[in-house]
């Protein structure tokens, strides 16, 4: 895949629960001279989930000036498409490179089996964004490689075919531009990404947008029913449901195909899809590729207006940034680190947020300045709960972070599975109570 396989997330997939890896040794890895401020050496193996960086040179460029920065130390790279998937198994050994994007599916409570310590969140805190969601009892392990704002991107020459001129701010305003869309144009108005299952988990992005609480989480772990008509992950799950009974989605989701979905909506025939602003560089790029302005591609914030008046866009790390705790070049892997985020000037290139406070926010999130909206960053979990959203979520079965529990959503709006919007939320709102009890 030419992008991330999932994006941000503090929740492991339901269907894999935790992660019930151990630990293993490894000599290099225990060396007591083999720390991050070591001396810079030796050959670096960096997983990502960036194969397009790969494919493009991109990443063998900033290796070359890595390299010249550091003449005694070299990287490589790993470009894995099914990034979750493939990590999942790999983090049972202890072959996973040593630097990594830290999948989804390991739980702040399990940072320490796999990943190296990079300091104490408190001391990165002056410098860095994103921290709380891999930080555990105050220790940081990851670092976010750069940062997105959370919504959909939006296809402003399918818009004006359909006489959609203002960005929908409610997801009635939504649901009709999308109507507009289908019975105007021949573009499909929603486009799931169903069979690549990670794009669903995108919408998940948006938990604090609709209500404007960037608590809203973390209120998650009290609440018995946190699907409620008005509540952030009720919304955002009545507007999927809506949309493919609406018929405004593929028509077989099971044929959805990622890489395709990009040309598909840079050239037109895709109105919409609910992405972080990650992928806006990858929607232009489609475009410029197919000789179209890349100016075509829109980026909007959630459909929903807060209860203040305001619309908000909440903001946070994609992909964190880790040490393999068995690396053999520690020091190494933590100056490419740092590399990446100080120096390549990637999230520049990517139109991506900046992890670090000195940097500005990107040009392409002037959309969402133009429209009025307010960036939140969600609170971090007080301390001591740090895995207890992961843990009610993964004892309840439900993959917010994941695939499986909305593509039951998508089949069950579709006809392909039994029930209806409001009986599947029951049952999501008594398996998260009967988790939440289990967890104390």
């Amino acid at each position: 895949m030419a992008s991330r396989n999932a994006i941000i997330g503090l929740v492991a997939g339901a269907a894999t629960a935790a992660l019930l890896l151990t630990s293993c040794s490894s000599g290099g890895g225990d060396d007591a001279n083999n720390t991050i401020d070591g001396d810079v050496k030796g050959e670096v193996t960096f997983v990502t989930w960036r194969t397009d960086l790969i494919q493009d040179g991109t990443f063998e460029e900033y290796a070359a000036q890595f390299h010249e920065k550091y003449p005694d130390a070299t990287v490589t790279f790993e470009g894995i498409t099914d990034y979750e998937g493939e990590l999942r198994t790999r983090l049972s050994t202890t072959n996973y490179g040593d630097v990594l994007g830290i999948p989804n599916s390991v739980l702040p409570d399990q940072f320490a089996d796999f990943f190296e310590p990079l300091g104490e969140t408190d001391d990165l805190a002056a410098d860095y964004r994103f921290l709380a969601p891999k930080s555990y009892e105050g220790v940081q392990y990851g670092i976010a490689l750069g940062g997105n704002a959370n919504g959909l991107i939006y296809n402003k020459d399918v818009f004006e075919a359909a006489g959609v001129t203002e960005v929908p701010k409610t997801s009635e305003e939504f649901l009709a531009a999308m109507k507009a869309i289908a019975d105007s144009t021949d573009a499909i108005p929603y486009y799931t990404n169903y069979k690549d299952g990670w794009p669903l988990s995108q919408w998940s992005s948006n938990i604090g947008a609709i209500t404007g609480d960037p608590d809203a989480q973390n209120a998650m772990t009290k609440d018995d029913e946190p699907w409620t008509p008005g509540s952030d992950i009720y919304t955002i799950d009545k507007l999927i449901y809506d949309l493919v009974a609406g018929g405004y989605t593929e028509a077989d989701p099971l044929t959805t195909n990622w890489e395709q979905s990009k040309v598909d909506f840079a050239t037109g025939k895709i109105g919409t899809m609910a992405l972080g602003s990650w992928a806006i560089s990858q929607m232009q790029a489609a475009a410029s590729d197919n000789g179209i302005d890349p100016e075509v591609v829109g980026y909007m914030t959630f459909p929903a207006t807060a209860p203040d008046g305001t619309q908000y866009a909440v903001v946070g790390g994609d992909y964190n940034l880790g040490i393999n705790k068995h690396s053999k070049v520690k020091a190494a892997a933590k100056a490419w680190i740092d590399f990446l985020i100080e120096d390549s000037g990637f999230t520049d290139t990517q139109g991506m947020v900046s992890p670090l406070l000195s940097k500005d926010l990107p040009d392409n999130l002037a959309g969402l300045t133009e429209e009025g909206v307010e960036l939140i960053e969600l609170t971090p979990a007080p301390a001591g709960e740090e895995a207890l959203f992961n843990n009610i979520a993964d004892g309840a079965q439900i993959d917010i972070w994941g695939n499986i529990y909305r593509q039951k959503l998508v089949d069950i709006a579709r006809g392909a599975a039994d029930g209806d919007f409001d009986s599947y939320i029951a049952e999501l709102n008594a398996r998260w109570a009967e988790s939440r009890a289990e967890q104390g």
